[in-house]
């Protein structure tokens, strides 16, 4: 198994960042690019538009600072001020990441003292055939 901690550590801290103004739920997420560097997001809500996931905001900042070659993701998620809960990205996030990754991209979990591996694939699984 991979060695998540830091990508824990990283969800977990932006996560505490997450505007959740409206429905009281957090997420925080740590992109990893192949070369090795990390990019995090939180969720941020709004009135007036579509809200903005953080695995959306963590794969931007990842493609504002020009990358584009993806390994993993990892998401932690849960009403806010209580431990996480399974949180995995919505269809639009998967989607969207869809557009800058192949099927195997990994996708971590973290809830429950545990960490459930998907590959994008697996969640989206008709995007990748042709």
């Amino acid at each position: 198994m991979i060695d998540l901690r830091d990508d824990i550590i990283l969800a977990t801290n932006a996560r505490k960042n997450a505007y959740a103004k409206y429905i009281p739920y957090t997420v925080g997420a740590v992109v990893m690019c192949k070369n090795g560097k990390r990019y995090i997001g939180c969720n941020v809500q709004n009135h007036g538009i579509e809200s903005i996931c953080a695995e959306r905001v963590a794969f931007c900042k990842a493609i504002s600072e020009g990358e584009r070659e993806f390994e993993r993701i990892v998401i932690i998620g849960g009403p806010k001020g209580k431990l996480p809960e399974k949180c995995l990205p919505c269809g639009y996030c998967r989607q969207f990441m869809s557009e800058f990754v192949d099927e195997n991209f990994k996708i971590y979990n973290v809830y429950d003292n545990k960490v459930d591996e998907y590959t994008i694939g697996n969640l989206l699984p008709n995007s990748f055939k042709i």
